[in-house]
């Protein structure tokens, strides 16, 4: 199996013209330190969702909120604590992360992972709440319990979910981090965790060793879903070497290719965001984020690593536009 991306390939394909990316315009406010963020527009307001450790003053998942999506206000904590079903499935668990939020009818669902770095004892967890304003009535979060687990048996490793809706209505969740890559699993709608009635679990998109991709996001436009992922290296500061990339298929399990048909099952896929086409040079590893879809405007919400202020990952909202062959890059 390969591992090939296609970097400069894609560069030089006349299918897509990859512009160089820069979030424009510049994050304000407390958009550091903030690494897997998750986004979500709550009537005027947009809220982001990140990784947290029990240690960090802003908690346990801290949540930041902007009018504008460029002026942002650290508005509070998910969790005091790590939840103790977390602590004591996953030994040495000392935050969590990459969460994911959604709209489920009335209520939000948020997502999150529970592991310790470079094991697959790992669970996926949900909290829920009717309001996500801390000033309304009722606001509060209330932990759900496990939707994924896996363990040392499993072949994958259930961290960075993302729920997705179907235009059908159905539910289902991607997840996963190295291993066997990238997993799908059909979602209960009743309940918002995995399905008992089917739980087949479905291989989207994998690379050869080290296996490096993780922090999968679902979106359906036009006649195709597309697959963003994360590939390469977190974590590092500026010498992180993280990118996003996408594939996209006609039905939701697959199979996800790049812009030429190479499966990602293979270690194929269409570069989006990457830090060598970053035009200021400032921005290290562009990853671990999900899509926007706001109005008319389409949005990677992300963290990069910034080589200007000690590599600190940095909340950034960049842009993006969908050529007409229907691939999506920055604007």
């Amino acid at each position: 199996m390969t591992s090939k991306i296609g970097l400069w390939a894609m560069m030089a394909s006349s299918l897509i013209a990859c512009a160089a990316f820069a979030a424009e315009p510049e994050m304000l406010g407390n958009v550091t330190p903030v690494h897997d963020p998750a986004i979500i527009k709550a009537g005027d307001t947009y809220y982001v969702f990140s990784t947290g450790q029990a240690a960090d003053a802003t908690g346990v998942i801290p949540i930041r909120s902007s009018k504008d999506l460029v002026n942002w206000t650290l508005s509070g904590k998910v969790f005091d604590a790590i939840p103790s079903w977390a602590t004591e499935q996953i030994r040495g668990v000392k935050g969590l992360w990459a969460p994911d939020i959604s709209q489920i009818g009335a209520t939000y669902r948020l997502y999150y992972s529970a592991s310790t770095f470079g094991s697959n004892r790992s669970a996926i967890g949900l909290a829920t709440a009717t309001t996500l304003d801390p000033t309304a009535p009722g606001y509060g979060w209330k932990d759900q319990g496990i939707v994924v687990s896996s363990d040392r048996k499993d072949d994958y490793n259930a961290i960075d979910p993302a729920l997705f809706v179907d235009t059908d209505g159905s539910q289902w969740m991607v997840f996963g981090s190295f291993w066997t890559g990238i997993k799908l699993v059909r979602i209960d709608p009743a309940t918002g965790k995995a399905s008992t009635t089917d739980p087949a679990v479905h291989a989207l998109a994998r690379r050869g060793r080290p296996d490096a991709i993780e922090a999968p996001y679902l979106v359906h436009r036009g006649d195709y879903y597309y697959l963003f992922a994360s590939f390469d290296f977190c974590c590092k500061g500026a010498a992180s070497t993280y990118y996003t990339a996408v594939g996209r298929s006609k039905a939701v399990t697959g199979p996800y290719v790049d812009y030429v048909g190479k499966p990602m099952l293979d270690g194929f896929a269409q570069i989006v965001l990457h830090g060598d086409l970053d035009k200021t040079k400032r921005w290290k590893g562009p990853g671990g984020g999900t899509v926007l879809h706001d109005g008319d405007k389409w949005y990677i919400v992300h963290h990069a690593y910034d080589a200007q202020n000690k590599g600190i990952p940095t909340l950034q909202v960049t842009p993006i536009g969908w050529t007409a062959d229907g691939w999506p890059a920055p604007r």
